[in-house]
């Protein structure tokens, strides 16, 4: 009976830090910070110091366009981006050499500085 009521509490405690976005970091996982923006109907993170764009890749449930313009702090591993949008290379420069798979996502901001939004 004593091991049936912690599997049961320990897969309650288990649901529950997957719906609230809390999980172990994986040695594969990066946290960055920067404003989400948009280029050629791609989402793009785009960081300060170091400069770095990343192009987003939200999974489950998340909706990048509730973020657009805002300063936030993203959690998710890297891939090399398959995307070569010519309108995101004159936007940013170069094409974002880097897809951000993510995992957590938070504002930080409401908004972001006026020169780290890109035009739409």
């Amino acid at each position: 009976m004593k091991t049936l009521c912690f599997l049961l509490l320990l897969s309650g405690s288990f649901l529950f830090a997957q719906n609230t976005g809390h999980h172990p970091k994986s040695k594969d996982e990066v946290t960055v910070q920067g404003c989400v923006s948009r280029a050629n109907g791609d989402y793009i993170l785009m960081k300060q110091n170091p400069a770095v764009t990343y192009e987003l890749q939200a999974t489950g449930k998340i909706r990048l366009k509730n973020y657009l313009g805002q300063r936030v702090e993203i959690t998710g591993t890297e891939s090399p981006t398959l995307s070569s949008s010519s309108d995101a290379m004159n936007k940013v420069g170069s094409a974002a050499p880097v897809t951000l798979n993510i995992i957590s996502i938070k504002t930080i901001d409401k908004e972001c500085p006026v020169h780290q939004i890109s035009e739409k």
